[in-house]
């Protein structure tokens, strides 16, 4: 049977030229116990656009050849409209490597980078890496987070791998690759377990902490945990940054990457102790000793206080800090000494959140100094569980 397609002319090789869509309406026949259809099928391959043409069951070879006229036109609707675009036939793994990462990921932060080109190698390559943008359904995206439901992957891992996927097939919408996002609206399994608590430390577990912790890094956490900075913007303080009863946060690094605070609320001036303010200006005459193979050497914390300078340099040529250093290397070996296993960056922005609700700050006051966009983050995430407070409320009850 001969493919009918209108408006399309062959060359004498036989190839068609797919400068243009063309109306494609052939018509079904019957193969055995089927109903098929042969239609052109536009393809990516290496960055070539050809058409092939493809075969497609329909129906059953019992049902009417007038239902199944309606079911092939049905197919091709979408295809005829321009509802299905020519570059959705682009593979997964070509769109990632030469667009996503380099146009869309690069605008990234580097941790957020690291993390979602993990995501890309281990999980979402293996599953779609050999289909085409168009192949990928909101079936086959549930289909596959079902499966991986089955597995030891933590709920939030699967979050996170659906989230790097959706943000792929938002671009591809964006770029005109696709009409819609098909893992939109999808569903994560349910949880194996309830939501955990996140932890924190009380004010007696970190006074505990600091002492095994050597200096500088020692008043670097001090000053995380009084003022609930996060890692990346403590690590991007400058001394021009610093007043008298408060620190301006107007930027940040993280592992190499330079950029404005995580949001708006972020970019905020907030009220410090004057004992933190004072444990940052301790830095500027302080020396510390380090051991070298059998010699010791010794090194200025601050190697210039200039407005443009960094509070927190690293002691050997004055560099911004790395965080997951100072975490490996000093937190967590002082956190397993007083078996806090769970101890790091976040633990210490979760505990500052906990300390104001103890001491009874309004949510508003703590929303801000934690520079949240939205108080239900301050009080549904950071601000976690206290027996303490629940029970001075209950027993004041009958009193």
């Amino acid at each position: 049977m001969i493919l009918i397609e209108a408006n399309c002319v062959a060359s004498s090789k036989g190839d068609f030229d797919v400068a243009r869509r063309r109306f494609q309406n052939p018509k079904p026949r019957r193969e055995g116990r089927w109903w098929v259809l042969y239609y052109r099928e536009e393809s990516f391959f290496n960055g070539e656009r050809s058409r092939k043409k493809t075969r497609r069951k329909l129906a059953p070879g019992t049902t009417p050849e007038r239902e199944v006229l309606k079911i092939a036109a049905e197919f091709l609707r979408p295809i005829n409209q321009g509802l299905v675009p020519l570059g959705s036939a682009t593979g997964f793994s070509e769109y990632v490597d030469t667009t996503y990462i380099p146009v869309v990921l690069e605008q990234m932060a580097a941790s957020t980078k690291n993390r979602y080109q993990g995501v890309i190698r281990n999980y979402l390559k293996p599953q779609f890496g050999g289909l085409s943008l168009r192949d990928i359904t909101t079936l086959s995206v549930d289909r596959y987070l079902a499966g991986l439901g089955k597995s030891k992957l933590a709920h939030e891992s699967l979050d996170k791998i659906r989230d790097v996927l959706s943000s792929i097939l938002v671009s591809a919408v964006r770029y005109g690759l696709l009409v819609k996002n098909p893992a939109e609206g999808v569903r994560l399994p349910h949880r194996k377990s309830g939501t955990r608590a996140k932890p924190w430390i009380t004010r007696a577990q970190f006074d505990a902490l600091v002492e095994f912790i050597a200096e500088p890094y020692a008043s670097m956490v001090y000053v995380a945990v009084f003022t609930g900075l996060r890692v990346s913007e403590l690590v991007g303080l400058r001394w021009r940054n610093v007043h008298e009863d408060a620190i301006t946060i107007e930027e940040r690094y993280c592992r190499g990457d330079w950029g404005a605070p995580k949001s708006a609320a972020s970019n905020a001036t907030i009220p410090v102790n004057r004992a933190v303010i004072e444990r940052i200006e301790r830095l500027k005459a302080m020396t510390v000793k380090v051991r070298a193979g059998r010699a010791t050497r010794q090194y200025r914390v601050v190697k210039s206080d200039g407005p443009e300078d960094l509070v927190f340099q690293s002691l050997l040529i004055g560099a911004p800090m790395r965080d997951n250093n100072i975490l490996v290397r000093h937190i967590k070996p002082a956190a397993r000494n007083l078996k806090l296993g769970f101890v790091n960056w976040r633990c210490l922005r979760t505990s500052y959140a906990t300390w104001l609700k103890l001491k009874g700050a309004d949510i508003k006051d703590a929303q801000a100094l934690m520079r949240h966009s939205r108080a239900s983050t301050t009080l549904d995430i950071y601000q976690q569980f206290v027996p303490e407070s629940q029970r001075r409320v209950v027993d004041g009850l009958v009193n």
